[in-house]
């Protein structure tokens, strides 16, 4: 187990290197510093001094890969490409181009965006599942029909719409919950359960039609009917044997989603006007801040290979059968 851990770890390594490098060449290479000095002070026509000045103050005035004008190591650390995106690696994400520490805003975004993506997370699995299980135990019945059609009605329609509706219907006309923002501690609660509802009833679609198939694809292996024939009911063949053996696929996808709790939803955050992870990636490409985008990329692409690697170990602890080699 040690050495399978120490082998994925090792893996890693070089595929962060190279979205490190993908990244930086995307920022400095094909979009230089100059246009992000343009971009920054929102001007067509700024003056050379001006754009100096900005790129000094940020660090961008630095060679990209090699400095001739210093001496020893400071030649390589001296550069672009060490100072924006090899600190990355040790989660020194640096500070924005508004001057504010990155990484202190991340610890502080990021319980906004799990009190959202926590609940989302868990209400959904057991509400997919429960209608999976359910037209699973009345397939080809008129039930099933319709829960199918029901689960493409709600897959056809468009996040934006459900939180439009939401907005109007449970904030506006009936003044439920507040339209928008954020508040600590308990007092959140009524700020994140119109979110919470919308992500959950927006992805119930898909996640039931989802569950529906890997259930449906294992009730016509050979042990159900083995099951069946000992007397067990649909019910106890469904929940004893039939979810076990499902799990597999079933924990692919809630891993997966594992960098979504910590980054948080873009678009949810952005509509409901709460100050996670998800809004502060938004608020960043609107002010073309390279700096927050770059460090988001970065630990995005941290948290997925994680999730990877979760993956592996939950099918062992799920499957005896599975053997990390």
């Amino acid at each position: 187990m040690v050495n399978y851990i120490l082998r994925r770890l090792l893996y890693a390594v070089p595929i962060l290197i190279g979205i490190n490098v993908l990244t930086f060449a995307l920022f400095f290479m094909v979009n230089s510093a100059d246009d992000m000095a343009r971009m920054q002070l929102g001007q067509k026509h700024v003056k050379l001094q001006v754009i100096k000045e900005w790129k000094r103050l940020r660090g961008y005035d630095l060679p990209l890969f090699y400095n001739d004008k210093a001496t020893g190591l400071h030649t390589v650390t001296n550069t672009l490409f060490f100072q924006k995106s090899c600190r990355l690696f040790v989660y020194d994400f640096g500070v924005s181009d508004a001057g504010r520490d990155i990484g202190g805003d991340i610890l502080q975004r990021i319980w906004p965006s799990l009190s959202i993506a926590l609940p989302v997370l868990f209400l959904s699995l057991g509400a997919e599942l429960i209608l999976a299980m359910l037209l699973t135990l009345f397939r080809g019945s008129c039930l099933d029909l319709s829960g199918v059609v029901l689960c493409i009605i709600l897959m056809s329609i468009s996040t934006l719409f459900y939180i439009i509706s939401g907005q109007y219907i449970f904030a506006i006309v009936l003044k439920w919950v507040p339209i928008s923002g954020y508040d600590s501690g308990f007092n959140s609660m009524k700020f994140i359960i119109l979110p919470i509802a919308v992500a959950v009833i927006s992805g119930l679609g898909g996640g039931g039609r989802w569950y529906r198939t890997l259930l449906l694809e294992e009730m016509h292996k050979g042990y159900v009917q083995t099951a069946r024939a000992k007397g067990l009911s649909d019910w106890q063949v469904l929940y004893k044997h039939v979810i076990k053996n499902a799990m597999l696929p079933i924990l692919t996808g809630i891993v997966v989603v594992i960098p979504s709790l910590f980054m948080g939803s873009l678009v949810l955050e952005s509509f409901f006007g709460v100050p996670g992870l998800g809004s502060y990636v938004i608020d960043a490409i609107q002010q073309q801040d390279f700096a927050i985008v770059r460090a988001m990329v970065f630990l995005g692409s941290v948290l997925y290979l994680l999730g990877l690697l979760l993956t592996d170990f939950a099918y062992v602890m799920v499957d005896p059968r599975v053997r990390l080699k």
